[in-house]
């Protein structure tokens, strides 16, 4: 079967990306898109492709981010599911941020680095007790023979855990992705986009436009 999408056509005309109009640091270019995506509308601003790798098999998926800083973007996981596994072998990963809405895309590659189990427990512990409960009841990326086993298992860590505080799995988790590119893609006419990467040379962010 073959399904046609040639004719589909769609004009990028809401704005262009100048170099005079970038931040020299890249967390702050992407903080400003960041909250003009959120002003904007975007449905999960913070929903982020997030791409591993191993010796035989590479993966993509949607996960969300839940915080950046001037090391890096953080993200939470099982760390027994397929990506944890993937990043094991291979710490590299690249993530991507599709505002479309906004005619623009970020993209980010680099490597990730384990949080500090207070870190985590810091974001566990603000969570809402059903999701907490979700990470306990959830084997992530496992074979599961029904719906109806994965809501046995939620009901029965939700009597486990009725009273007090629930606590951090060992098996649970966030990573930080350091970036060690950042680019910033903005639609334009024509197919004649606007791309500026960012790139860290001896601890320093060069920007540089890339052809569309």
């Amino acid at each position: 079967m073959k399904v046609d999408l040639t004719s589909i056509r769609h004009g990028f005309t809401q704005s262009g990306l100048n170099r005079a109009d970038l931040s020299s640091n890249p967390f702050e270019q992407f903080k400003l898109w960041f909250e003009q995506a959120q002003e904007a509308g975007v449905i999960e601003p913070s929903a982020m492709s997030l791409a591993t790798s191993d010796d035989s098999e590479i993966s993509i998926r949607t996960v969300l981010l839940k915080y950046f800083d001037s090391h890096g973007f953080v993200f939470f996981t099982n760390y027994n599911s397929q990506k944890s596994k993937q990043l094991q072998t291979n710490p590299n990963v690249a993530l991507l941020f599709p505002w479309l809405v906004l005619e623009r895309q970020v993209k980010i590659s680099g490597h990730v680095e384990k949080l500090s189990t207070l870190e985590s427990l810091k974001y566990f512990s603000s969570r809402p007790k059903a999701s907490q409960l979700g990470a306990w009841a959830s084997q992530q990326s496992s074979n599961l023979s029904s719906r109806q086993m994965l809501l046995s298992q939620f009901e029965s860590m939700k009597a486990k855990f009725s009273k007090g505080e629930i606590p951090l799995p060992d098996f649970w988790g966030g990573y930080c992705v350091i970036p060690l590119k950042i680019e910033f893609w903005q639609g334009r006419e024509n197919r004649l986009h606007d791309r500026f990467i960012y790139h860290l040379s001896e601890d320093k962010w060069k920007i540089e436009r890339l052809a569309p």
